[in-house]
């Protein structure tokens, strides 16, 4: 420890969902997408040519950046391309915010926990506003506080409840020109996006993902889609940091990904269709489940404690994910899988239950 930093020292790293080796579980605790990649995806990874592995790619991803465009109706120059969108969310905070009060970020206390692990990896003052007691954002509250800008994950997460457009409309108005991150990796599930808003407002940035609703977890692509103003700001960011981010594979597998839309509006609506299914049985076995617009579903403060829940669920060969902190600990997020993976998991929860 003697060559650590300070910062090194003491900063509270984000925590990732296990990824369990040496034994096979149902796996429902990562909210990676139970079905596989589209077909065209397979096809860009057998056509690939190694020898372009020899040169650096795009320092811009200008390719992927224009089928992006294409697919949400934006320009390529509304569009940024990052290493997963926890890069893209973790180079917001250097270019928007400042390590003064008063010029910090807000998010809720009970979201995505990265945001609080990049506010102090990069000293930028940060605000919770607490949550109501339905799970929905407190926008009056959120206005409330001197800040930069917002971090709104929606729908958000581990809760899943989801923000209507016109509702996120209505906080844009009424914040002036404080920033809006419209933080999107689960909205394909729920179909509310937010990025048509942001040719009507320049102080809102909406961040995606290809991990979630492409099933492609395992490439590593995220992007912003916002004014150019913003989008210039992330690139002067990210060429202090890393000039290439999204390698040649990770370009040709997403641009082919989102050639097969029509797989993926199957893909997700089967996972929504289970979600409701797997949420009616877990309200009749007596779990809080508030309704959830991602693909994943928050559910306790049944007959047992939520980490006496995950550890039993594992003993049994089923993961989910359960937090041991104040708010989290009386609930478990659970991923939502295969109608297979789902009654696995119905069933042990049943047998726990009993």
């Amino acid at each position: 420890m003697q060559y650590l930093s300070d910062k090194a020292r003491t900063i509270a790293p984000y925590t990732a969902g296990e990824q369990p080796a040496g034994r096979t579980f149902v796996k429902l605790n990562t909210n990676e997408n139970p079905y596989p990649p589209a077909p065209a995806v397979a096809a860009a990874l057998a056509g690939f040519s190694t020898e372009n592995l020899r040169r650096y790619p795009e320092p811009d991803s200008g390719m992927l950046r224009a089928a992006i465009a294409a697919a949400e109706g934006v320009r390529p120059e509304n569009i940024f391309c990052g290493n997963g969108s926890d890069e893209v969310l973790a180079l917001c905070f250097p270019a928007f915010f400042n390590p003064r009060e008063g010029e910090g970020a807000c998010f809720a206390d009970i979201t995505y926990s990265f945001y609080q692990v990049f506010a102090a990896f990069f000293g930028i003052p940060a605000t919770t506003v607490p949550l109501n007691a339905d799970f929905s954002f407190d926008f009056e509250a959120f206005r409330a506080v001197k800040c930069r800008g917002f971090f709104l994950a929606n729908p958000n997460a581990p809760t899943g409840v989801g923000v209507p457009r016109e509702e996120m409309r209505s906080f844009l108005s009424s914040v002036g020109e404080r920033l809006v991150i419209a933080d999107e990796a689960y909205m394909d599930f729920y179909g509310q996006s937010c990025v048509p808003l942001t040719k009507e407002f320049d102080n809102l940035l909406v961040v995606k993902t290809f991990s979630k609703s492409y099933a492609l977890a395992g490439i590593r692509c995220g992007y912003a889609v916002g004014a150019k103003d913003l989008i210039d700001g992330l690139f002067r960011m990210k060429d202090c940091f890393n000039s290439y981010p999204v390698d040649m594979v990770c370009r040709d597998v997403c641009i082919a990904a989102l050639s097969e839309r029509e797989y993926y509006r199957r893909t997700i609506s089967l996972v929504c269709a289970e979600r409701e299914r797997v949420r009616e049985a877990l309200l009749g076995m007596g779990f809080t489940v508030p309704e959830s617009r991602a693909n994943f579903l928050f559910a306790g403060r049944a007959k047992v404690s939520g980490k006496t829940l995950y550890e039993r669920l594992k003993a049994a060969g089923v993961l989910v994910r359960f937090w041991d902190v104040p708010v989290l600990r009386d609930f478990c997020r659970i991923t939502v899988g295969t109608k297979e993976d789902n009654e696995s998991l119905l069933k042990e929860i049943a047998d726990i239950l009993a």
